[in-house]
């Protein structure tokens, strides 16, 4: 009698979580992550001023009754205006250097109560506040010039083919930017034509039968010649990127390739390598 009770007991038990179960192990994993827009009001006789974190790669209206572009002189700030009264509510895009999306809900408004919008880190997409310095492009620019001209700072991170020294001799980090600046020496006389210098982040690939990925790490900035070392001569080139750690069971590659040549080089650079950045002040 009690092993009948337990049973049925059981049975009501899987019958009511059945669905929840199935729900979670069939579907879950494919749900999309929903980006709430930020509503943004506009008007005809005032501009209002978005301010980001990086430069502004792409911008995307909705609608061509919204006005936008950027400011001249600097790449993080968005000038945005509508361009006829009482449009009906559309939308506008904005990607930035970092690879971040900011989405807006525009409508109009004969006199907004916000028209100046700054994005930084930790701050809710569109959360007004007061303004303060950012870390523009124009500040990297100067910054990556600095440390072209500091000395080494790294050891140990060096790859060497046919007379062509490739160094990875310093890690700065300034707020959420890293700074990597390598030396590329050429001690033969003849042109090192550089084809492509690229970051990536790579597996530690295990067995034959996995499959190691690769996520390119695109720059937000690059100081230095990147196309051509002379020969008996030595290029220093600083690369800005977004932050960055990796785990264990990955690396950081950077893969030197010549252009019509055989002469190419990596450095793999582990994250004990890249946590150890100096800070830049």
């Amino acid at each position: 009698m009690k092993r009948i009770c337990v049973i049925m007991i059981v049975g009501v038990f899987f019958l009511f979580t059945s669905d929840t179960l199935f729900s979670q192990s069939s579907g879950g994993e494919f749900l999309p992550t929903i980006i709430e827009p930020y509503p943004l009001k506009i008007t005809l006789n005032k501009t209002t001023n978005l301010i980001f974190q990086y430069a502004i790669k792409s911008v995307d209206r909705g609608s061509a009754d919204v006005l936008a572009q950027k400011a001249k002189g600097v790449e993080n700030i968005l000038l945005v205006k509508a361009g006829r009264e009482n449009f009906p509510q559309t939308n506008l895009s904005v990607i930035t250097a970092d690879g971040k999306l900011y989405s807006f809900v525009l409508d109009y408004v004969s006199n907004p109560s916000v028209i100046n919008l700054s994005f930084t880190n930790g701050m809710h997409v569109g959360q007004p506040h007061l303004l303060k310095p950012i870390y523009n492009e124009a500040e990297i620019q100067i910054d990556a010039e600095r440390i072209a001209g500091k000395g080494k700072k790294t050891h140990g991170v060096t790859a060497y083919n046919y007379d062509v020294k490739f160094t990875l001799d310093g890690i700065y980090i300034k707020t959420d930017v890293i700074f990597f600046r390598v030396k590329i020496a050429n001690y033969s006389n003849i042109n090192y034509d550089v084809d492509m210098l690229r970051f990536f982040i790579k597996d530690e690939k295990k067995s034959k039968r996995t499959a190691s990925q690769e996520l390119q790490v695109d720059p937000l900035y690059v100081y230095g010649d990147t196309s051509t070392i002379k020969g008996d001569a030595t290029n220093v080139v600083v690369f800005a990127v977004p932050k960055f750690t990796i785990p264990d069971d990955k690396y950081l590659l950077i893969e030197l390739m010549e252009k019509n040549g055989g002469r190419n080089l990596q450095l793999l650079v582990r994250n004990r390598t890249i946590i150890k950045a100096k800070l830049l002040f």
